[in-house]
């Protein structure tokens, strides 16, 4: 399977560390694309208009900042950057070995500087998303459009695509073919302030598995002996399958 998260804005740093080296990262397909977003990146952020162009608050001025720093900044690895409440929920550090091993091999956070990382790739702490039109690069998924649709088919596998990405990143990649047919969206009805807490559990309860679905009906069962969940047909042949996954009670 493979499990495809969003990034979250909140990032860890560290004072100290090695610096970003693109040949050590996964998926070295990607290189040219992330290689060609770094000086972009770091002058539109180093302009006065940054925060506008970016779509942040102009108070973060600390994390545009970053930017500007992609190539010096200490490297964080990707398991302990991202924060927030999916990576609270998801809890990576508390798996035993097995289970972190498998989050190793099954979940990419899909990234609007680097495409698509996996848990122990090391890159500098950024401030990006994948909405913004970066100057002299345009619309950030229309860059990694190509890139990720001939990178990520590769990564899948026979498993499924569990998806968990939010819409504006989903737009980056759109599974096809043979693929769409095991793309899988986790949706959670009727709980917005809870969609990334219940996202992040069932992204641990899917490492914790032994189990491996091949299918969309295999992965509804093994969700639903933790979860409530509801299973939807594809709306049409481009579409995913839809996993309603009920928050659990309180």
């Amino acid at each position: 399977m493979l499990i495809l998260l969003p990034p979250s804005e909140s990032k860890t740093g560290r004072s100290r560390g090695r610096t970003l080296d693109l040949e050590r990262l996964s998926l070295p397909g990607l290189t040219a694309a992330r290689a060609a977003l770094l000086g972009p990146v770091a002058e539109t952020s180093a302009r006065p208009d940054a925060a506008s162009l970016l779509g942040v608050s102009p108070n973060l001025t600390e994390e545009i900042s970053r930017n500007t720093r992609l190539t010096t900044a200490p490297s964080v690895p990707v398991a302990e950057l991202y924060t927030g409440v999916l990576y609270d929920a998801l809890d990576l550090a508390s798996l035993d070995p097995a289970a972190r091993r498998r989050a190793n091999r099954r979940i990419l956070v899909i990234s609007a500087l680097f495409g698509a990382l996996r848990l122990t790739d090391r890159v500098p702490p950024y401030r990006l998303s994948m909405a913004v039109n970066v100057p002299g690069v345009g619309p950030l998924a229309g860059h990694w459009r190509q890139p990720l649709a001939l990178e990520l088919p590769e990564q899948v596998g026979r498993g499924v695509v569990i998806d968990c990405r939010s819409s504006t990143y989903a737009a980056a990649w759109v599974p096809q073919g043979d693929l769409a047919r095991r793309w899988v969206q986790i949706r959670v009805p009727g709980a917005t302030h809870m969609a990334k807490h219940t996202r992040g559990l069932v992204t641990r309860a899917l490492c914790v598995a032994d189990a491996d679905p091949r299918s969309v009906a295999g992965l509804a069962d093994l969700l639903g002996q933790d979860f409530r969940v509801e299973l939807h047909e594809p709306a049409s042949a481009t579409k995913p399958w839809v996993l309603d996954v009920h928050p659990p009670q309180a």
